[in-house]
């Protein structure tokens, strides 16, 4: 098996886990929504639950084929035409990652949690009280 075969079949590979990903996370997603409302979760929450849990599986799913055009794009075909379709492709992507970031945290990438920054705060009193200082 030659070098571009070898690299076809591992871009292959990358993006049959990445629809495989799209898909178990779906199904887990609708799993845990229909335990939501058995157990007696209000549709409203269990449904806001459930769009959160199909976000976190098409941003993992996402992240898998865009390493498997990368793979496919850069490693088999480097030529202008095949690396600005790339380009264009994991624009796409990354702008719709952000939007399912942004709807399923409620906040943008870049941004901290509230939780983290109180996590920080709190590392920050511990180190400061551990060597003598205050914060």
């Amino acid at each position: 098996m030659d070098y571009e075969h070898l690299v076809g079949a591992a871009a292959r590979v990358v993006e049959i886990a990445g629809v495989a990903v799209l898909l178990l996370g779906a199904l887990v997603a609708a799993g845990a929504f229909t335990l939501r409302l058995l157990r007696r979760m209000t549709f409203r929450a269990a449904y806001h639950e459930l769009r959160a849990d199909l976000g976190r599986a098409i941003l993992l799913g996402l992240e898998l084929l865009v390493i498997a055009d990368i793979i496919g794009t850069v490693a088999i075909e480097p030529t202008l035409r095949n690396l600005s379709v790339l380009a264009v492709i994991v624009a796409i992507r990354t702008l719709l990652s952000f939007a399912l970031e942004l709807e399923v945290s409620g906040r943008w990438p870049w941004q901290r949690s509230q939780g983290a920054e109180r996590a920080g705060t709190g590392q920050a009193a511990i180190c400061a009280s551990a060597e003598g200082t205050t914060p």
